[in-house]
């Protein structure tokens, strides 16, 4: 089980003001942070190693998991920008930086492709300055702001996207760490409301369709150590995309959506996160 995913970053005047190492919590675990240790990364610390070994030796293939949601990723972004015309990307939830990030990929395609990325993790704003540049004819920005302020997001995403026109909004890994009594339903519907028609979501979020036991177990490691984790069914993750028309092949594990060559040789079974892309018309 995996659970959570600027040409220049130019933070805004408020954020270079905000001491961020200070605020940088390391005595909890933080999902950004245990999903950079499932990938290999550095940017985590041992209170995240600590979460993310517990939840390994309960699955061991939970690391497969993490690089198939990236992989998702990167795909889902291939799939937009190849199946519609849209060239703006927010993305939610965007975790510490990886290679290749978001924007990597939207803007090797298409070098003017603007991007805002979206965190609440300090340690992602410390990296980002350093980590995340973009192709000279495209704009790639960092916002610092918890996904449950949707209003807040757009409003300021506003300075750099343009809402009249298509935006690919990305929730990867996100709402799985939000409960439907928490407001998820609420936090998507806000969000794709203010998007213009042939606009798309692409969604991943964690289910225990495929491995019920295993999945049980990694959301009670989670919920000892402070986070909420929600599991939810094809039918429940089916209801976040109302209004929009899936892509093919529909809302699948991730190890099904658009597979290539490859990444059935990391092991074998599905992957306990559904994925999806919706277009708005």
């Amino acid at each position: 089980m995996i659970v959570q995913h600027c040409s220049r970053i130019a933070p805004s005047a408020e954020q270079r003001s905000i001491p961020v190492t200070g605020r940088i919590d390391t005595t909890r675990p933080h999902p950004a942070r245990v999903y950079d240790w499932f990938l290999g990364g550095k940017d985590n610390y041992p209170v995240d190693e600590e979460l993310g070994r517990q939840i390994t030796a309960m699955q061991g293939d939970a690391p497969r998991h993490a690089r198939a949601n990236r992989r998702f990723m990167e795909k889902a972004t291939r799939v937009v920008l190849r199946e519609t015309e849209i060239r703006q990307f927010l993305d939610i939830g965007s975790g510490i930086p990886t290679e290749p990030n978001l924007h990597q990929v939207a803007q090797s395609v298409v070098p003017e492709a603007r991007v805002v990325y979206v965190d609440n993790d300090p340690i992602v704003l410390a990296h980002a300055a350093a980590l995340l540049h973009g192709t000279p004819d495209g704009v790639t920005h960092y916002v610092q702001a918890d996904a449950r302020e949707p209003e807040r997001i757009l409003e300021e995403a506003a300075s750099v996207l343009d809402f009249e026109q298509p935006v690919a909004l990305s929730l990867i890994a996100l709402l799985h760490f939000i409960a439907d009594e928490d407001g998820a339903h609420d936090l998507v519907d806000t969000l794709v409301g203010a998007l213009a028609p042939g606009s798309s979501l692409a969604l991943s979020a964690l289910t225990a369709d495929f491995d019920p036991e295993n999945v049980r177990r990694g959301i009670e490691a989670y919920t000892a150590s402070g986070v909420t984790l929600a599991a939810r069914s094809h039918a429940e993750v089916g209801r976040l995309f109302k209004g929009l028309d899936l892509l093919e092949p529909g809302i699948v594990s991730l190890s099904d959506w658009h597979p290539v060559e490859g990444e059935q040789a990391e092991g074998d079974g599905p992957v306990s996160l559904y994925g999806a892309v919706g277009v708005k018309h």
